[in-house]
């Protein structure tokens, strides 16, 4: 009788430690993901407490702020074209002259 009572207290036992295993691994990865996401928050200014989700706002200087919009400005300016722009004041756009264009030298390689 003593090993009819044995055998299924031992497949317990194994299907407990099975399920304690697989409940331990799922912990830890959860764990770990959620440290590895709050770090990644954390840099981005994003920071979890009892109180809530923060989120900080990084400020810029009016120095900053000038210089972003001048860049800014400044690469519009030189991507810009004015193809069909003639000013007869300041003589933007019109041919200075009866010059004709030079030709291109053709070379073979």
């Amino acid at each position: 009788m003593a090993k009819s009572n044995l055998i299924p207290f031992i497949i317990l036992v194994l299907v407990l430690g099975v399920l304690a295993v697989v409940g331990f691994v799922a912990y830890s990865i959860a764990t770990e993901v959620s440290n590895t996401t709050r770090q990644k928050l954390e840099r981005k200014n994003v920071s979890f407490s009892r109180d809530g989700m923060k989120v900080g706002v990084k400020s810029k200087s009016q120095e900053q702020q000038e210089d972003s919009a001048q860049s800014v400005l400044t690469k519009v300016w030189n991507n810009a074209a004015f193809p069909n722009y003639k000013s007869p004041v300041l003589g933007w756009g019109q041919a200075q002259g009866n010059k004709t264009p030079t030709p291109v030298e053709k070379r073979n390689p």
